[in-house]
C-alpha cells in the first residue's frame, strides 16, 4: 500500500472540511436542518475544532493521508517527550475499512515501540474504529462522558 503524509496548507482546508464531514454524516441525518444549515453548522464546527487544535497543541503535526496520489483523509499528532498523541485521524468513507487505518496505526505502534513513548487517542463511543483500537492494544484508561481516552504503552524491548 502507497501511503504517505503531506503537511497541510491553507489550500486543503476544503478537503479538511469534507473529510470533517464524513464524520458526522450519521448525526447531520438526525437533524432537522436543510443542506445549508447543515453545511453552517459542520464548517463551524470545523473551524472551532481546528483553532482548538493549533492553540492547545504546541508542535502538532497536522497532516493529509495520501494514497496512490489521491488525498484519502487527515491525521493530526502530537508527539512530546513521554506520548504520541493522535489527534485526529478520519478517512473519507470509500476509503474505510481497506487496511488504511491499520497500516497508520501499525507504523505508530511501531515508532511508540522504539521511542518508549506511550501511544493515545480520545474515541467516541460510537466509533467503528474502537474494535480496531482494541485489537492492536489500545486500553480504555478513561471515560469522559462522550470519549473513551484509550492508550497503548510500548512493548519493552529485552
Amino acid at each position: 500500500m502507497n501511503l504517505f503524509f503531506k503537511q497541510i496548507s491553507n489550500s486543503d482546508f476544503p478537503f479538511l472540511r469534507k473529510v470533517y464531514r464524513s464524520t458526522r454524516e450519521e448525526e447531520m441525518k438526525l437533524t432537522p436542518w436543510n443542506e445549508e444549515e447543515k453545511t453552517k453548522f459542520i464548517d463551524f464546527q470545523f473551524d472551532a475544532q481546528h483553532s482548538h487544535y493549533s492553540n492547545s497543541y504546541k508542535d502538532a503535526e497536522f497532516m493529509i493521508i495520501v494514497k496512490d496520489k489521491r488525498d484519502v483523509g487527515r491525521l493530526y499528532l502530537w508527539k512530546t517527550e513521554h506520548q504520541i498523541r493522535i489527534m485526529d485521524i478520519a478517512l473519507l468513507p470509500e476509503f474505510r475499512g481497506n487496511g488504511i487505518g491499520t497500516k497508520i496505526l501499525t507504523e505508530l505502534i511501531k515508532e511508540s515501540d522504539e521511542s518508549g513513548k506511550k501511544l493515545n487517542i480520545h474515541v467516541e463511543y460510537n466509533n467503528p474504529a474502537l474494535k480496531l483500537y482494541e485489537r492492536l492494544g489500545f486500553k480504555k484508561i478513561d471515560d469522559t462522558g462522550v470519549y473513551f481516552f484509550m492508550e497503548r504503552l510500548p512493548e519493552v524491548k529485552l
